[in-house]
């Protein structure tokens, strides 16, 4: 089966959008599977699992505005409501109307926002330790984000730390960090402004979804969780499923934040069953 691979930069909403289109013919009829990353992440944290998904589906990736090879301009509104907006518009540019969202930790929030504003378009969610419940940013930080040299000083504070230390928090298994995962985690951060974008993010970030929105979505969710998720806790994925009136939780054990990393055969697995039922 053949596969063409589109990988452009294209200019939405006052910032450009890296993204990577893995298109087939055979799989036009079906809904796409476009996948949405984390805070401080990028498409990079979905290389495991779209190879076996990317057979049977047609798969988007893209950066988020802020992010890995996508814009940090200060004319992009960094808030989810916009990040979904960025989805809905390039989607619609590329002529996709129909897709099952797979998002990972706060991309799993953005996933739900673009469900909410195109219900007819977002068939099904897939949520990968989804962020949920945190509130706006607190003030003493919004207020901090104004100082000047605050992307300097961040960029400093940040450049402190030791990269596989950090890793090493996020994850259960240890021994999946290697050179080439550091490496993929690292590179955005070297980047001064992907600093500044994150203050902008700081001042336009709103809460997650309330209870009273999640309960409007009616589409399928599949929540997967690890169990050891000390970033996004495993309750936190109860308390979504509980509110999330057509969902299922799937617990992985001995698994941390970093799902698609430590357990692609099994995360693939749920991905294929939920898609078999649902598409």
């Amino acid at each position: 089966m053949s596969h063409i691979k589109e990988s452009k930069t294209v200019y939405l909403l006052n910032s450009d959008i890296y993204y990577e289109y893995y298109f087939s013919e055979e799989h036009k009829n079906k809904p796409v599977l476009v996948f949405i990353h984390g805070f401080i992440s990028s498409l990079f944290c979905f290389r495991k699992i779209v190879p076996a998904l990317k057979k049977n589906y047609n798969c988007l990736l893209f950066d988020l505005p802020g992010f890995g090879r996508s814009g940090k301009l200060k004319g992009f509104r960094y808030s989810f409501d916009n990040y979904a907006n960025t989805v809905l518009r390039l989607t619609e540019l590329l002529n996709i109307e129909k897709m099952i969202i797979i998002g990972h930790s706060m991309g799993g929030q953005v996933g739900l926002y673009t469900a909410l504003k195109k219900t007819e378009w977002v068939q099904g969610l897939i949520l990968l330790n989804s962020s949920g419940y945190l509130k706006k940013v607190k003030r003493s930080y919004l207020y901090a984000s104004y100082l000047p040299f605050a992307d300097t000083l961040m960029k400093w504070w940040i450049s402190k730390k030791d990269y596989q230390t950090a890793l090493e928090t996020v994850v259960f298994n240890r021994r999946i960090i290697d050179a080439k995962l550091i490496d993929g985690y690292r590179q955005p951060l070297q980047e001064q402004e992907f600093y500044r974008s994150m203050l902008y993010l700081i001042r336009d970030r709103e809460g997650d979804l309330s209870k009273e929105q999640l309960l409007q979505v009616d589409q399928p969710c599949l929540l997967i969780w690890g169990e050891a998720d000390h970033i996004i806790p495993y309750r936190i994925g109860q308390k979504l499923a509980n509110d999330l009136r057509n969902s299922q939780l799937v617990c992985l054990k001995n698994t941390g934040h970093l799902t698609p990393e430590e357990r692609p055969k099994l995360v693939i697995k749920y991905i294929q069953q939920f898609l078999k039922k649902h598409v």
